[in-house]
């Protein structure tokens, strides 16, 4: 079976390749202090270190290219893993799906896209995903940082099992706060995690996948919650109180989803969401007919959308008072004309096919049918 990798990427290449006393003495200093910056934050503040990361760029090169096996593993964290994982074979992966994951920084960068040059001329498939903002540099960044990365691999992962691989964590690389998060989401998404401890004798260490179960009984009693928080919705201290502390997060005074409770929902919220029944979301109501409609759908993944969407326009319209104009940034949400129910009928998007008719009543909103573009209309105006 072909193995998908996930590699996490630090900067051990760059500074693997400084020279204690032909180079510099600030040199290190320099690079320890922007090891967290973006590329366009060193220009502005430290004009000296792109030199320095580019002469340390073409050393770390030509060491990977003219380097024995030994050299190479010692030259990178992240190679000396997946060298480690092939016995030292790496042709052996050529078939093998690599994916380098790195933070939103220069250096991060940098090693990255010198590894996957190098991985290319050994394995046919070598990508780089950088996480929307990922860095350590402050909490916020690495959060959000962080709930990109696993609502990525949540997605990734579902692929790379569809098509029959076995999905490996290499670990050896990359900063240790993010190496511990990914230990953490390894445990639902790894079929095994890799390391290789410092030292030229080490061997790999391979840690298999714990038998985790979800506690879907308790997961349950939030769905209503949980599904509006992974909209994007933000509720009040006592709003969410009765959740378990590890699924939320306090930001600006407001409960958000956790990381933790991000990579819970994405494990369970098919079951939730595609569920025989409508969840009962703040400021909906559901008409039988609507009710008809969606249990027709047969799609579970279209239920899944559906309620998502519900979500998303509860909160909002909940956010705005009833201000239908807040949803028609996120949903297209509009007026239907000639509409056969003179007091106005509005619809909005599911997705690209799929429409919800639907009409405010006292501060409610009130839904009518679910459908292709042509059903909905046709029961609306025809």
């Amino acid at each position: 079976m072909h193995r998908f990798v996930v590699s996490t990427v630090g900067t051990s290449l760059l500074t693997n390749q400084l020279r204690q006393k032909a180079d510099p003495r600030n040199w290190k200093e320099l690079l320890d202090k922007t090891a967290h910056l973006t590329e366009e934050q060193i220009n502005k503040s430290y004009p000296e270190v792109p030199d320095i990361l580019l002469e340390l760029k073409n050393r770390a090169e030509q060491k990977l290219d003219s380097g024995n096996t030994l050299e190479i593993k010692e030259a990178s964290a992240e190679l000396n893993g997946i060298y480690s994982l092939y016995n030292d074979k790496v042709d052996n992966g050529k078939l093998d799906y690599h994916w380098l994951i790195t933070t939103d920084t220069a250096q991060g960068q940098i090693t990255a896209k010198i590894i996957k040059d190098f991985l290319h001329k050994k394995v046919n498939c070598i990508e780089v995903y950088t996480p929307y903002q990922l860095s350590v540099e402050n909490t916020s960044k690495f959060t959000q940082g962080i709930d990109d990365l696993i609502d990525w691999l949540s997605k990734r992962y579902k692929e790379a099992k569809k098509d029959g691989y076995d999905i490996y964590f290499n670990l050896v690389g990359g900063f240790k706060a993010i190496q511990g998060c990914m230990n953490t989401i390894g445990m639902f998404y790894a079929d095994k995690i890799i390391y290789v401890f410092e030292g030229s004798s080490s061997q790999l260490i391979t840690i298999p996948r714990l038998p985790i179960t979800i506690d879907y009984e308790r997961i349950k009693k939030h769905e209503v919650t949980l599904a509006l928080l992974n909209a994007g919705a933000s509720l009040s201290a006592s709003q969410a109180e009765k959740i378990e502390e590890a699924l939320v997060a306090e930001i600006d005074g407001r409960m958000t989803i956790s990381n933790w409770g991000q990579l819970i929902w994405n494990e369970c919220k098919d079951k939730f969401l595609a569920s025989p029944e409508l969840l009962k979301f703040p400021k909906i109501e559901y008409e039988d007919m609507f009710r008809r409609d969606y249990k027709k759908i047969t799609d579970t993944q279209d239920k899944v959308k559906l309620q998502e969407t519900l979500a998303k326009v509860s909160y909002q319209f909940e956010e705005s008072n009833g201000d239908t104009r807040i949803l028609g940034k996120t949903v297209s949400y509009s007026p239907y004309q000639g509409a056969k129910d003179k007091e106005g009928v509005d619809h909005f998007y599911v997705g690209i096919q799929f429409r919800v008719s639907c009409k405010v009543v006292n501060g409610r909103l009130k839904l009518r049918h679910y459908g292709t573009h042509d059903y909905v209309e046709g029961k609306e105006t025809k």
